[in-house]
């Protein structure tokens, strides 16, 4: 390719509910948007099985099957896709230029959509039994769990409020941590302490986790950090609750991020570097949904729109 052939009006960086839905505006705003899919394409909801809470599909929905359709949506008004992952980027004033499968692309406007990706305990199981029995998210899969036993991990702010929510559906709610107090602010631990069907594993770790193809997660192994003693502890899904990482590290250096790597946004999705916008989970660390990423998505690409608009001028 020229440099004329790799230079967009605009690039949009990550595939999922944020990225497409930003392709889906644009595209239709006729500014023929580069979709660069990344290494997972559709994002952390092709990781996903049934999808209940995103509107307009009464019976649920499959992850992949929603991020297809969303593809397809985009394709139809135009947008390209690339099947690469953006290695670096250069968003000094006046030029917006990304390295991707070590080739240079330029463009005229950039919309971040790289998500963040949820931090795991790297166990051997974990990627297999991901949605037949182990979660990231309780608030997209804690309705699957009426009336049964589930185990959360971690010990933060963020595993509290996911064991708080998953207990008003599951009968017992078991949460381990690998210290004997809880890192998570007072009032949490508090709220959590008060609630009678979550009890808690102090000094533990979870080394394995065990089930079957057809029945997914039946048990996990534990083991006591101080007496190095192990069991299994059987239990009908497994959430993890220990954080998330943005996406963000091609980025470093380019635009403003805040101290945990998430993209610092202002006037709606703008970034610190003009041109450039954000949406997603990248920028968002506090709701983490599908819905809110297309929402953020679908305002990054209006408010591209209006920056390219006024370049013209």
């Amino acid at each position: 390719m020229s440099r004329a052939e790799n230079h967009f009006r605009q690039i949009i960086i990550g595939s999922g509910a944020a990225g497409l839905t930003a392709a889906i505006y644009s595209a239709r705003a006729a500014l023929r948007p580069v979709v660069f899919e990344g290494s997972q394409p559709g994002g952390q909801l092709t990781t996903t099985t049934e999808v209940e809470n995103f509107p307009g599909f009464e019976e649920g929905i499959l992850g992949p099957q929603l991020m297809e359709v969303m593809k397809k949506q985009a394709l139809r008004f135009g947008a390209e896709f690339l099947s690469r992952d953006v290695e670096k980027a250069d968003f000094r004033q006046g030029a917006l230029a990304v390295v991707a499968g070590g080739e240079s692309y330029s463009a005229d406007s950039v919309i971040i959509a790289t998500g963040a990706a949820p931090r795991m305990l790297g166990l051997a199981n974990e990627k297999k039994f991901i949605g037949r029995g182990v979660s990231t998210c309780a608030t997209c899969d804690a309705f699957f769990y009426r009336g049964k036993k589930v185990v959360v991990v971690g010990g933060g702010d963020s595993a509290m409020e996911e064991a708080s929510f998953i207990s008003k559906f599951a009968s017992q709610v078991t949460l381990v941590h690998r210290r004997k107090e809880f890192r998570a602010s007072k009032i949490m631990q508090d709220r959590i302490f008060g609630i009678k069907n979550i009890t808690v594993i102090w000094d533990t770790l979870v080394t394995d986790i065990i089930g079957d193809d057809k029945a997914g997660v039946t048990a996990l192994r534990l083991k006591n950090v101080k007496t190095g003693r192990e069991s299994d502890f059987p239990t009908d899904g497994f959430f993890l609750a220990i954080g998330h990482t943005p996406n963000s590290r091609a980025f470093a250096g380019q635009i403003e991020l805040d101290d945990q790597g998430y993209i610092l946004t202002r006037e709606g999705t703008a970034t610190s570097a003009p041109g450039v916008f954000a949406a997603g989970d990248v920028v968002d660390h506090h709701y983490r949904q599908a819905i809110t990423a297309a929402g953020m998505g679908c305002m990054a690409s209006l408010d591209a729109e209006k920056y390219l608009a006024a370049l013209k001028k």
